[in-house]
């Protein structure tokens, strides 16, 4: 009887969240970043400015917080995941290699919503008592909206999807990586990796920042050393690639290897929908570490952190796809039965030296810093919704269930995850429509 009740919870809440993050989502969101794209007059032109602010001090930017480059690498920690690898995999598998473009267009577009919303979340964040800063939607939703209830709602969203999406599914995903060429326990996997995150994360939210501050580049820079190799080895096929990608989003003719032709909307839909899980714009979780920058200008922190979203979306998965379809035309014959998850690691076996094994590092990695990364939101959600109180408990439950993902089905995690994705989304967007008149920009 409790299972089949179980059961029913899980057919239910499946329902509710494909109905959420349908084409009326997509839409929303896809809006929202042509909105702000126009009323910005195109801010990503602004991209140079805001990666050279990322690395230079920002003279009387005060005391308290954490530096501007902090508050981009805990970004991108939590943002640069196991989606950029195994997400750009199945993407070309279910979409074609037009997903590639539809994905990269999105997340253009979407990096001017990630400045509206890292704008309002400095302007309108919290100094406390020690002189630091805190802040995010929630805060925003508060005081400048006015709507508690919405504040309350996206705050819990938060906690939750960081057991989710933010722990349980990438510990999960560090135990395939591991088992895919040593056969060790996930039990002990879990242990281990508790062990570590419970170092970091007991540390506080400095030492939070800190790992992600040196982790973040190193990890981008090993992944993204394999696939320009790959992009380097198939250099006599490389305009074919841009072609075919481009020629695949806006016709069902094309084909990769052993991807067969799709709809030219098939394409559009998966590579819109790659484009804005992974980037996360939208989502309102990067706005959170943007408003603990040291920092006395909404306009140059928001400009710094945008460019997370294009080293995440329009950096990273354009690469790894060009170096996915790269291979995929040199050897078709090889994809032909793969499954959509395996077209990455396909690729990655034509590198010199077990490339296979440095990919499957490379998603320990990326997922070990997803963990790190939306650790330091869950805190922040706790923070707010607790008055500083709840954030060791918070802790201790969230080790937990970094222990728990390691062994769980993977399925009902990501249902929940996804559903509570929506909870996230929902209330911020709506924030950001109400309070688009506060989002400025600077010539």
């Amino acid at each position: 009887m409790i299972g089949v009740t179980m059961r029913t919870l899980f057919l239910l809440m499946q329902s509710v969240q494909k109905f959420l993050w349908g084409i009326p989502m997509l839409l929303l969101l896809l809006g929202t970043h042509m909105y702000f794209t126009v009323k910005l007059h195109f801010i990503q032109r602004k991209l140079p400015l805001g990666i050279r602010w990322s690395v230079l001090p920002e003279k009387e930017a005060g005391t308290g917080g954490i530096s501007p480059f902090s508050a981009l690498a805990t970004a991108l920690a939590a943002t640069i995941g196991t989606g950029n690898i195994i997400g750009i995999s199945t993407a070309i598998a279910i979409g074609g290699p037009g997903a590639i473009f539809w994905c990269w267009i999105t997340g253009v577009l979407g990096i001017a919503t990630c400045y509206a919303e890292c704008y309002l979340s400095v302007r309108f964040r919290v100094q406390k008592a020690d002189g630091s800063y805190t802040g995010g939607p929630m805060y925003v939703m508060e005081h400048a909206l006015h709507q508690k209830s919405a504040a309350i709602v996206f705050a819990l969203a938060v906690v939750l999807v960081s057991f989710g999406m933010g722990s349980s599914v990438q510990s999960h995903s560090i135990a395939a990586a591991v088992n895919e060429h040593w056969t060790i326990d996930p039990k002990v996997i879990g242990i281990l990796l508790g062990g570590l995150v419970g170092i970091v994360i007991l540390g506080g939210a400095d030492k939070i920042t800190k790992v992600c501050t040196w982790l973040v580049p190193f990890m981008s820079c090993f992944f993204l050393g394999g696939c320009l190799f790959l992009v380097w080895k198939n250099r006599d096929v490389f305009l074919e690639t841009i072609r075919l990608i481009v020629t695949s989003a806006f016709s069902a003719r094309s084909a990769a290897g052993g991807v067969a032709g799709v709809t030219v909307m098939t394409g559009l839909r998966i590579g819109v929908a790659r484009g804005l899980f992974t980037s996360e714009a939208g989502l309102g979780s990067i706005p959170i570490s943007a408003a603990a920058a040291q920092t006395k200008s909404a306009y140059r922190q928001s400009l710094v952190s945008m460019t997370g979203v294009f080293w995440d979306t329009v950096v990273m998965c354009a690469v790894t796809g060009i170096a996915i379809i790269g291979c995929m035309i040199k050897e078709p014959a090889r994809y032909l039965q793969a499954a959509d998850d395996r077209l990455c690691f396909l690729a990655f076996e034509n590198l010199p030296f077990r490339g296979s094994e440095m990919l499957s590092v490379s998603l320990v990695l990326f997922a070990f810093a997803t963990i790190i990364g939306w650790s330091y939101y869950g805190e922040r959600a706790v923070e707010y919704l607790g008055k500083g109180r709840g954030i060791r408990l918070y802790r201790i439950l969230y080790i937990g269930s970094v222990l728990i993902g390691t062994i769980l089905p993977l399925e009902a995690v990501w249902e929940m995850s996804d559903l509570f994705n929506s909870l996230m989304v929902l209330p911020n967007v709506f924030c950001l429509w109400m309070l688009k008149r506060y989002v400025e920009w600077k010539e």
